[in-house]
């Protein structure tokens, strides 16, 4: 399971550039949940590391399932917003740089997304798809 940050200001979605074995990629801020990490603390901890920004939850976006020959991801995408990137701190091994990029310059480079669900969480975002946080229940 993946954590995944949308984040959007004035039209621009702020996404990693990101080494894969498959080449350079572009993603959301995004990674996998540490032991005892709740889905919220994943997602911002995730963001702090690949953008060197503070991320503050806002509504959750959705759960997305990708079935693949070999594998399956899920990813709960969470939007939010960011600050500025804090010079203290570097980029997590992997990461090449931050962009802002338009949903236009995304749909026009789909080989260069981490996955297809990069772009499908701009889109929903961009339909007005939101469900609050207290969607995601951790515990009993």
């Amino acid at each position: 399971m993946t954590v995944a940050a949308v984040i959007e200001q004035q039209g621009h979605f702020l996404l990693v550039e990101e080494t894969t074995a498959d080449g350079v990629r572009l993603n959301q801020p995004a990674g996998h949940l540490e032991e005892g990490e709740s889905l919220l603390a994943a997602v911002v901890r995730e963001t702090r590391e690949e953008t060197c920004r503070a991320f503050t939850p806002q509504a959750m976006l959705g759960i997305y399932r990708l079935p693949l020959p070999t594998l399956t991801y899920l990813r709960v995408a969470v939007i939010g917003s960011v600050g500025e990137a804090d010079p203290a701190l570097t980029l997590d091994e992997g990461i090449l740089r931050t962009v802002w990029l338009t949903a236009d310059e995304l749909r026009a480079q789909p080989a260069r997304l981490r996955s297809p669900l990069v772009l499908r969480c701009v889109e929903d975002y961009l339909a007005g798809q939101r469900f609050p946080l207290s969607v995601l229940v951790e515990g009993a």
